[in-house]
């Protein structure tokens, strides 16, 4: 089921999905029906302009602001919570740089604003990540990375899980284990939409520490001109995502 998800979600998202219905649409171009051949090119351009316009950078943080209602933790909210929970997003396999498997950049940014959190607190981190693509769990690169490079001790590790739904309920047992239920759960700013009812899900009461927002470059020509599909995909998986945690509800 797992493998299932990440290949219809992989079929589904820009560039495939667009690219698809394109060479959909021109199969349909050679149909006898004028009717047909004529639905067929507009869906092949269609398909092709959204796939253009998604590339754009004023597009992609347009997009990304829908999913970013959390502002950034204030320091009376952190006081309210007893641990700080970081989520994995990703690992950077056999870094020749590091010599193995170490976190990945989306990964980094999270654990950099987690420590950073836990130095002006005192609180305790528990970082959550497994390795559903194989290598070493997350979890355990998390923890090496904080305490190696950003000096900060991490008291719990969750490194079994494969995805958000299983980080909350399996981070929820080892938290109520230590009599822990409010928590400060960092993660992307549209991450958190999708995560925050997973955690609450498992009885936690959870205080959104997003990070990361999107922001606007200061220059208009760099925001008109096609950057890649980064934000306008990752927006478009967060809802997929929501979609299927709804159904399976």
């Amino acid at each position: 089921m797992f493998l299932l998800k990440k290949l219809l979600t992989a079929l589904i998202l820009p560039p495939t999905g667009p690219v698809l219905l394109a060479l959909f649409g021109l199969w349909l171009t050679r149909a006898r029906s004028r009717r047909w051949r004529h639905a067929g090119f507009t869906l092949a351009i269609l398909s092709l302009l959204g796939l253009f316009a998604l590339s754009l950078p004023i597009v992609g943080n347009a997009l990304m602001a829908t999913l970013e209602p959390h502002p950034p933790i204030t320091q009376p909210q952190l006081q309210r919570v007893q641990a700080i929970v970081v989520l994995g997003g990703g690992t950077y396999f056999d870094a020749p740089e590091y010599g193995g498997d170490t976190v990945g950049y989306a990964t980094l940014e999270r654990l950099r604003y987690g420590a950073r959190l836990a130095r002006a607190s005192g609180l305790p981190l528990l970082v959550a990540g497994g390795a559903p693509s194989g290598g070493r769990p997350e979890g355990e690169l998390m923890r090496e990375v904080l305490e190696t490079d950003f000096g900060v001790k991490v008291r719990w590790v969750e490194a079994a899980s494969r995805d958000t739904a299983e980080s909350a309920s399996l981070s929820a047992s080892m938290l109520k284990t230590a009599r822990i239920t409010r928590i400060a759960l960092v993660s992307h700013g549209w991450h958190l939409p999708r995560a925050i009812p997973l955690f609450e899900k498992q009885g936690l009461e959870v205080t959104a520490a997003p990070m990361a927002f999107s922001t606007r470059s200061p220059s208009l020509a760099e925001s008109l001109l096609p950057g890649g599909l980064g934000y306008s995909r990752e927006v478009l998986k967060e809802y997929l995502g929501q979609l299927y945690n709804r159904l399976k509800e």
